[in-house]
């Protein structure tokens, strides 16, 4: 029996992006959804707008990819539970996703359906020799610089994310963490290249159908 590999999101993980989506809470703890292994793009395989939405929006992230089993991990020994990151993009239907807040209603499909997360080619972190608390990373659209941050700026760090999720979920090898995505948010367009870079390095290539 194939066992499903996790992938764990972060919202509202950057004040500039919390500001553009008014977004006044004052966190103490990560904000976590999932996604299912449905939801994985990959290879440089092209997007299809869905039907079900008319406003579906990029979310450009660094993704880091767990290498080990790990439960309640201490976050000062979260660096030994991975060692390669991508570029990801979460795809949002953000008109489903408005409609749901309204109500009150849980706005899992807003983010969890095919192909929303996508995930460029993975990257060793000891081979580039970068800090992880040190990367910056951007989009771009048809050649155009569209979204771009840096984990320095990040509400909480990645080895603080590994320690909250991992004392409700355990993580196994092979799960995906979306750490969250800056402000820059928008639209996509049939027709769109959209290419993920971190520091130069283009890790992500494809477009939308």
């Amino acid at each position: 029996m194939k066992i499903s590999m996790k992938i764990i999101c972060v919202g509202m993980n950057y004040a500039t992006h919390n500001k553009e989506m008014q977004h006044t809470l004052l966190m103490s703890e990560p904000t976590i959804f999932m996604k299912s292994d449905a939801s994985l793009l990959k290879d440089g395989k092209p997007f299809y707008i869905p039907d079900f939405s008319s406003d579906v929006q990029y979310e450009t992230e660094i993704v880091v990819k767990i290498n080990r089993l790990g439960k309640c991990i201490n976050r000062r020994f979260a660096p030994r539970y991975y060692d390669e990151i991508t570029v990801g993009i979460d795809m949002t239907a953000r008109d489903i996703q408005q409609k749901l807040k309204k109500g009150g209603l849980p706005w899992e499909i807003s983010k969890a359906f095919d192909n929303s997360a996508v995930i460029g080619k993975f990257v060793s972190l000891e081979k580039e020799g970068w800090n992880i608390d040190e990367i910056p990373f951007r989009l771009d659209i048809d050649g155009k610089t569209v979204q771009q941050g840096n984990t320095a700026d990040m509400i909480f760090k990645i080895n603080e994310i590994i320690e909250y999720v991992s004392r409700y979920i355990t993580l196994k090898m092979g799960d995906l963490i979306f750490t969250g995505t800056p402000a820059g948010v928008g639209r996509v367009e049939i027709n769109n290249r959209l290419q993920g870079y971190v520091y130069d390095n283009k890790l992500l290539d494809f477009q939308i159908k």
